[in-house]
């Protein structure tokens, strides 16, 4: 392993133990470095145990109804709730199991289509909410097993395409299962309406209350988070744990030590589906309806990008990501708050890159100054360059530095954006010097490119900063936020 043989003077001076990574063994001594007050504050939390940490997580999540009596808040909340469940169902899949699962929502899809059924006046069945959530974690467990039999010896590629097939296959049941042999299952497109609502012992839970969003589903989902975060976290301290992340590190070691390789793919499977469809149950509920467009490709990005920002294979890095994603996706909704979020972003980029430093005052003024110098020279060329329309505040400061044309010729929007990906793609093969002489007019052209492009088109500029976001977060910590460092053997 990299750095892991000790010298001897390592072992006279208290250096790792024979069989010790000398990464771990010097663990201890970075985090002392940190300073006299970073440090040992870093092994008072370290020392707080886990489920205490839960404990507080849930309890300011319970807090979100008291601190704002918006629906719109709530509701955001809620979807929140639901993305970290998703989010902890394909970690067990992708971060534990080391699967490429691409049929993922399906899943999600299938809880919310089997609950509507059971629950509803499509079929005229109306079981208690104590007996149908249950059969359908368990019918979404034993697709999940099914999925897995023709999938459990394929890896990689192969395996993303089968999966891939199978979220295809059920968009397609879902769409036309109208038409299933004479009989109307899903209803097609306009998909199954009036889901009956969470009831048990003669009590349902409101969707509304005086046409706002009722919390009651919201602590139910914070209670649903709890139960399932505490169960896969034994799980992953159990033996079956350790060996799904045996199968994650190395399949061909796992196996020739005697693992049984392929059950442990097929556990892997039904486990992250059964929490999907725990959290479809949830889903139908609420909404009182169910359509076949809203498990759809996209959702599976969302996903899969909360995973991968938070740590593949973290259980609180999972959360951390959704936590982060959800809300950010609502915030680019409105141009004005989307705004602010950009140039935020820009600026929390530049210290991550370059921390407080003299390079970060250079390239700030130099950027600013490149602005005002690009709206002079524009405006003195033509004034209809700088005469797009502004508000107030923000976007009025804004539109004196960034050049806003009242009318945008169709082929600037493309070249600009090409040309921002160029700039970008140049900067990573260039020295640090001249790397910081490009970055000023890359920042300005990213600036330009938002301003006249991203924000006359919110909803694919949502998955653009999405996306652009998670490529800068992989270059600067390819393990995520809260992700395993691993030691690879060279």
């Amino acid at each position: 392993m990299s750095d892991s043989t000790p010298h001897s003077s390592d072992l006279s001076a208290g250096g790792p133990a024979v069989g010790q990574d000398e990464w771990v063994a010097r663990h201890d001594e970075r985090r002392l470095a940190r300073g006299p007050i970073l440090g040992p504050l870093e092994q008072r939390l370290r020392r707080v145990p886990w489920w205490a940490w839960l404990v507080l997580f849930v309890a300011l999540l319970a807090l979100v109804p008291a601190v704002s009596g918006s629906g719109y808040v709530r509701r955001v909340a809620f979807d929140t709730v639901l993305y970290m469940l998703l989010a902890l169902g394909l970690n067990v899949v992708v971060g534990w199991g080391g699967l490429l699962d691409l049929g993922y929502v399906a899943f999600y899809g299938f809880g919310a289509y089997a609950y509507a059924m059971l629950d509803s006046d499509k079929f005229g069945i109306h079981l208690p909410t104590l007996v149908s959530i249950p059969s359908v974690v368990i019918l979404g467990a034993i697709l999940g097993l099914l999925l897995g039999l023709p999938s459990r010896r394929l890896t990689g590629d192969y395996l993303a395409i089968v999966t891939l097939f199978f979220l295809q296959l059920f968009q397609t049941v879902t769409t036309n299962g109208d038409q299933a042999f004479g009989h109307n299952l899903t209803g097609g497109p306009n998909g199954i309406l009036r889901v009956d609502p969470f009831h048990a012992f003669g009590h349902s839970l409101a969707v509304q209350h005086q046409g706002v969003f009722a919390v009651s589903y919201y602590y139910v989902a914070i209670a649903i988070f709890a139960v399932v975060f505490v169960a896969l976290w034994l799980v992953n301290r159990s033996r079956t744990g350790r060996a799904w992340r045996s199968l994650r590190e190395d399949p061909l070691a796992a196996e020739a030590m005697g693992m049984p390789v392929s059950w442990l793919k097929l556990l892997s499977f039904s486990f992250g589906a059964a929490v999907a469809a725990l959290t479809g149950t949830v889903f139908a509920a609420l909404n009182a309806s169910v359509f076949p467009l809203t498990f759809y490709f996209v959702l599976l990005i969302i996903v899969y990008t909360m995973v991968i920002l938070g740590g593949s294979g973290s259980q609180p890095g999972v959360v951390l990501g959704a936590l982060i994603v959800s809300p950010m996706l609502e915030l680019l909704r409105d141009p004005a708050k989307g705004r602010i979020l950009f140039y935020v972003a820009l600026l929390g980029g530049a210290l991550v890159a370059f921390r407080v430093s003299r390079k970060l005052g250079v390239i700030a003024a130099s950027t600013v100054a490149f602005g005002f110098a690009m709206h002079a020279i524009a405006g003195a060329i033509d004034s209809k360059w700088v005469a797009g329309e502004h508000g107030p505040g923000v976007s009025g400061a804004i539109a004196h530095w960034v050049v806003v044309p009242a009318h945008l010729a169709r082929w600037i929007p493309p070249v600009a954006y090409i040309g921002l990906i160029g700039m970008a793609l140049v900067l990573t093969l260039v020295h640090s010097r001249v790397r910081i002489v490009l970055l000023v007019p890359t920042l300005y052209l990213a600036a330009f490119v938002w301003e006249n492009v991203m924000l006359t088109n919110p909803e694919p500029a949502r998955y653009i900063i999405l996306g652009l976001m998670l490529i800068v977060l992989m270059i600067l910590r390819p393990n995520g936020l809260l992700g395993e460092r691993r030691v690879e053997i060279v």
